[in-house]
């Protein structure tokens, strides 16, 4: 797998990448250059191919995060989409054929499902489905977090039908000329700044019948739409995060054998506590690749793991977010000073990887799930 990711994503298209980065996360600016490439060499349609799958989007999504994190997290939120199109297409379930033909035609999807204060993930939400006369839904509500707020031309939204004797979950999507809604211009955060992820307000926007894809009842259930969302989420997140764990040892490597000391008069790589940090975030890196690479292999081939699915993905994500953050803060020791300023590529490090634990599944989320599988409810 690792050579057609390096064809894919060429050294010197990585180098463009990461110089990039650093102007978008000064200027807190949307990543459209990186977009405009990313688009030229099919990178949007990836799941959509005969050889791709979520192994091969996974080990991409992990070596463009070594370049532009902020890049990797945004295009994430379409490949998500896609993914799950691919997914379901595997395993019989041809729902979302669209997605996969749009995408290769040059649509980008977007991921317009995170609520304020919405801990039930996929299993409510506070978004309000009204039901139309021709079967299509009128949406009101508060969406988050909306990376790629300014080139999206789809976005994936649920909401929630009470009109009914039990209330239903309705997922659709709506195209960016559709009218009733606004993006505010409201991404200034700490990092990922180029994901220009701005809050979208729903307005009444309307989506038709032939765009909404699934009715599910509120709670957890089997629907194999639930399995495909957690899945791509939850792998392609970690491969972000383990791609930036992946830079930080390479930073740290590069800081040892760069940095001198003036008392012992030699390179900081002879140094043995400097050693000893090199070789411990290596070694917290070397447990979250195999992981990453058996998970998503395993769900391209369809293997069963029952119960123990959902453990393994949310194990996967925070594992993956939880070790890159330690992996950053051991190269910052091994870099000094120079990484505390803001324009130091491992300080931007810093600020990105911090992110990883707003994403779901949270920790506390993370732990209830595993628990749950292990020893049953509580």
């Amino acid at each position: 797998m690792t050579q057609p990711v390096q064809e894919l994503l060429s050294d010197e298209l990585l180098e463009r990448f990461r110089a990039r980065a650093a102007e978008y996360d000064a200027e807190n600016r949307f990543f459209t250059e990186d977009l405009a490439e990313l688009r030229e060499i099919g990178y949007l349609s990836l799941f959509a191919q005969p050889e791709g799958g979520l192994r091969l989007a996974a080990a991409a999504q992990r070596r463009l995060a070594t370049a532009a994190p902020a890049t990797a997290l945004a295009i994430n939120m379409h490949l998500v989409w896609t993914g799950v199109a691919r997914l379901l297409k595997d395993r019989g379930d041809d729902s979302l054929q669209f997605v996969l033909d749009e995408a290769a035609a040059g649509e980008v999807f977007a991921f317009g499902n995170s609520e304020p204060g919405n801990d039930s993930v996929l299993f409510d939400s506070n978004t309000v489905a009204e039901p139309l006369a021709a079967g299509g839904y009128r949406f009101t509500g508060r969406k988050i977090f909306t990376s790629l707020s300014p080139a999206w031309t789809r976005l994936g939204v649920f909401g929630k039908d009470s009109s009914g004797e039990q209330p239903v979950l309705v997922h659709g999507f709506l195209d960016r000329q559709s009218p009733g809604y606004r993006i505010l211009d409201d991404w200034n955060t700490l990092g990922m700044r180029a994901s220009q992820s701005n809050t979208t307000l729903l307005q009444g926007v309307e989506i038709s019948a032939e765009r909404i894809f699934r009715k599910l009842p509120v709670g957890p259930n089997s629907d194999p739409l639930i399995f495909a969302i957690f899945a791509c989420f939850e792998t392609l997140i970690a491969s972000v995060y383990a791609g930036i764990g992946e830079r930080a040892v390479q930073l740290a490597v590069q800081a040892a054998q760069t940095r001198r000391s003036q008392k012992n008069d030699s390179e900081l790589a002879k140094d043995p506590v400097v050693r000893q940090r090199v070789a411990r975030a290596a070694l917290l890196m070397d447990g979250v690749y195999p992981q990453l690479e058996a998970v998503a292999n395993d769900i391209d081939l369809l293997v069963d793991r029952g119960s123990q699915w959902f453990p393994s993905l949310v194990g996967l994500k925070i594992r993956a977010t939880e070790t890159a953050q330690d992996v950053v803060k051991l190269a910052i020791k091994v870099s000094g000073g120079a990484s505390y300023f803001a324009s130091a590529e491992l300080s931007r490090l810093y600020r990105d990887v911090l992110a990883g634990q707003f994403h779901p599944s949270s920790e506390d989320s993370a732990l209830n799930t595993i628990a749950n599988a292990w020893l049953g409810p509580a």
